[in-house]
């Protein structure tokens, strides 16, 4: 679908996206938002492909190192020009119906100053609708100047400056493509995840590991029905249990370093 100017009538829309080494997963991520007014990039530092494949889906990018994906959002909005801004990840792609309901709900006039999106996330292939993956509700479509994003090293949330309505088609997002993936991301995030817990004051032990570990697999797998989405839930619900396992293990392990320096 071609872009259509912005018009007095038309409120335009600018997507933002954040990347680094997405080559595999950036060119779905594109193509499914050419009828967006203006796509702008912020990439920190890739080495592949990434950014070639945005300037050619006619992408407006920019370089930035990385703070973290708060901060990486809010540059990204600091280039949008247009009302609205959509923020996307380069793992997440717009469905024809979604689509239409942005387009829809950006031209009525109202008292929300943004939208929450219901995504629906794959793993290894399936998409998940239990284990507390659905209806995952994220904050991404919003007025520009009505909202900012946390500065938060792991994780970021929106924090806008009036009510968020909510919309019913879902983004998609293939959140892990393989086992490798989810190996490496759990180390990626349970070391930053560590440390702001460190910040925070907070401390563990073994045990302490052992217990959220193990809560993290029986609230994803029974609590959350995970069981319901078959050998996936399972896999599921044991890459939730390794996640806090390993970040409170290294909570352990950063204490016991700090008091031996």
């Amino acid at each position: 679908m071609p872009q259509v100017p912005a018009t007095p009538a038309r409120p335009g829309l600018s997507v933002i996206v954040i990347t680094k080494n997405e080559e595999a997963v950036i060119r779905r991520c594109l193509e499914s938002v050419q009828w967006a007014d203006e796509i702008i990039v912020v990439d920190s530092g890739s080495t592949d492909r990434t950014l070639a494949i945005a300037a050619e889906l006619n992408a407006k990018t920019f370089t930035a190192d990385w703070q973290g994906p708060g901060p990486q959002r809010n540059r990204a909005i600091s280039h949008a020009t247009r009302e609205w801004v959509l923020a996307l990840d380069a793992d997440e792609w717009v469905s024809p119906q979604l689509r239409d309901e942005i387009l829809a709900v950006i031209q009525r006039p109202g008292p929300n100053v943004g939208y929450r999106i219901p995504r629906l996330s794959s793993y290894c292939g399936r998409f998940m609708r239990h284990g507390g993956w659905w209806p995952d509700y994220i904050s991404r479509l919003f007025r520009r100047g009505a909202a900012r994003y946390s500065d938060g090293i792991v994780h970021d949330h929106l924090l806008p400056d009036g009510p968020m309505g909510k919309l019913k088609q879902h983004l998609l997002h293939e959140t892990y493509r393989s086992l490798e993936q989810m190996l490496n991301k759990i180390n990626t995030y349970s070391t930053p995840g560590a440390l702001m817990l460190q910040q925070q004051g907070r401390r563990a032990s073994l045990a302490t590991a052992i217990g959220h570990g193990t809560w993290a697999f029986f609230r994803t797998y029974v609590l959350r029905a995970g069981f319901l989405d078959g050998r996936e839930g399972f896999m599921l619900a044991v890459s939730n249990a390794e996640a806090s396992y390993y970040k409170y293990l290294k909570l352990m392990l950063l204490a016991e370093r700090s008091g031996n320096e």
